[in-house]
């Protein structure tokens, strides 16, 4: 049960990153590896406030602020200087690596002395049972914010221009700016997700955001896969839920006796068995009417 229960909390944490690839990756329609620098900025912000005194909700709002200004870094790269999507998230992503030590002052910041909003509101006095309340009610926000603004104008539009930006445009909106917004939202998210985690782990490393992208697409495919994708509203929870799974998967070949050193190559194929599943599918039936 406590392996259950830390399992879910965890997968919330990162339900919120998981979220902010899946408004780049498929309402966008853009490949955005800024998340692997926004997700350490967001938790070198939290950090870094968090010894210098600061609460633990104005330091995630702050981190908040620092990947809404990354992921506008990259829709400028985008939109403004005509730099491909993937190669202005690969600039800022390689900038956030210097930003994030200057951040911290050094390649790692322990927060083991340091209030965190996992000590501010205790549950139960059990961390993981902390984490996850605490992870479930951060998410549940979230996506109520979310499915809030993507039922607005705006939010139409910038859904909007991921389906289909010559229709948008003749329509009379501007793409650029919509592009940018998509960004300023993920990465927000992504930091907040980084922040949380930072405050859990009990410290911020510069080098925890990589594969971060990796594992936010095995997130969003793993959930699209088993829980549909009908609406936004079941997108949004499929994402939620995907996340989870994708960490009970890890901790399930953990237990089995996996050396944590391959995780990385594990995720790898995890996500290319996902992202072919729906061919696969497809050849299957062929099989079958055959």
């Amino acid at each position: 049960m406590d392996l259950v229960i830390s399992t879910v909390s965890q997968g919330l944490l990162w339900a919120l990153l998981a979220i902010g690839v899946y408004l780049t990756f498929r309402v966008l329609d853009i490949a955005d590896l800024t998340v692997e620098g926004s997700f350490p900025l967001g938790a070198a912000v939290a950090a870094s406030l968090l010894t210098a005194g600061w609460q633990p909700i104005p330091a995630i709002f702050m981190a908040c602020v620092a990947g809404m200004i990354s992921g506008v870094v990259t829709g400028f790269l985008c939109t403004k200087l005509k730099i491909p999507a993937l190669l202005a998230g690969i600039l800022t992503m390689i900038a956030l690596y210097s930003v994030n030590l200057r951040v911290m002052g050094k390649a790692n910041l322990p927060l083991l002395q340091q209030e965190t909003i996992f000590t501010i509101f205790p549950v139960g006095g059990d961390k993981s049972m902390t984490v996850l309340i605490i992870g479930a009610v951060v998410v549940l926000l979230v996506s109520l914010a979310c499915y809030w603004f993507f039922g607005t104008e705006i939010g139409a539009a910038v859904r909007a221009t991921g389906n289909n930006p010559h229709m948008i445009r003749a329509n009379g909106i501007d793409t650029d700016v919509m592009i940018v917004l998509g960004l300023l939202l993920s990465n927000g998210l992504v930091a907040i997700s980084g922040a949380l985690v930072a405050q859990s782990n009990g410290f911020a490393d510069v080098g925890m955001g990589v594969g971060t992208i990796v594992i936010g697409l095995a997130s969003v495919i793993i959930g699209e896969v088993l829980f549909g994708t009908r609406s936004f509203k079941n997108c949004l929870i499929s994402v939620i839920l995907g996340s989870i799974v994708y960490r009970g998967v890890i901790a399930i070949v953990l237990q089995m006796g996996m050396p944590p050193n391959d995780l990385k190559l594990f995720t790898a194929v995890l996500v290319a068995i996902a992202l072919s599943l729906p061919l696969i599918q497809s050849r299957w039936r062929k099989m079958r009417r055959a």
